[in-house]
């Protein structure tokens, strides 16, 4: 028997057993598969190892989404999470790359998945706090939020949390260096039944501009000649 004489359902499970390059390319052999590949029913989960994964097409967003998980574990997150004033030119070129990568994508998360239940984002060093407003306020029933190692997310986050997270019941904020304890004792006074997990984040040295370096440097001169 070919693949193509199995029915509907028969074809769905099949699929829901491959990942994403496997269904992509079995979707190419014939227009029934395609179909198949285009059922909302196989992409209520989504899981990223990187910001390339995302840019090739091999997946499905639509309202079906409930589960996404970004999780970037690699050495280059270190370059990603240098402060941008402080990064060489190899630096910059590097992050330019790929830096609206992530954001552009949860971007249009936001706008064509309202029924997203959890958000997994790990390394993503150039998420901001404008896109994840966006998905708390266009998401209103997301349970999960857990980030790591995500530096540009400020308390910022937390007070969107406070205004939008109605239905959040699990939050995470590890290893987010700008996140403030101030911020943190806002989430458990406001949304007390929130599972808040916040491991290093307000013990981390936040981000500084550049004049505040450029002060400390010259009163540490001016300390020396004294």
């Amino acid at each position: 028997m070919h693949i193509t004489q199995l029915n509907r359902e028969c074809l769905l499970h099949l699929f829901s057993f491959l990942d994403k390059n496997s269904r992509k390319n079995l979707a190419k052999t014939c227009h029934k598969l395609l179909e198949v590949f285009q059922d909302p029913i196989l992409w209520s989960l989504l899981n990223f190892n990187s910001p390339t994964e995302l840019k090739k097409h091999n997946f499905l967003l639509g309202p079906a989404l409930k589960y996404l998980s970004i999780c970037w574990h690699s050495e280059r997150v270190k370059v990603c999470n240098i402060e941008d004033w402080m990064k060489n030119n190899f630096q910059k070129d590097f992050c330019n790359k790929h830096e609206n990568t992530v954001t552009d994508f949860l971007l249009e998360v936001g706008n064509r998945c309202p029924n997203l239940l959890s958000l997994t984002l790990s390394g993503c060093g150039h998420v901001t706090d404008d896109c994840l407003l966006l998905l708390l306020r266009n998401c209103p029933s997301l349970k999960t939020l857990k980030l790591e190692n995500c530096v540009r997310i400020t308390d910022q986050t937390l007070e969107a949390v406070t205004l939008y997270g109605r239905s959040l019941q699990t939050l995470h904020v590890d290893f987010c260096r700008n996140i403030t304890q101030t911020g943190l004792e806002k989430v458990r006074e406001k949304c007390p039944s929130v599972m808040l997990s916040a491991e290093r984040s307000a013990n981390m040295i936040p981000d500084s501009k550049p004049e505040k370096k450029f002060t400390l440097g010259k009163s540490s001169r001016k300390l020396v000649q004294l």
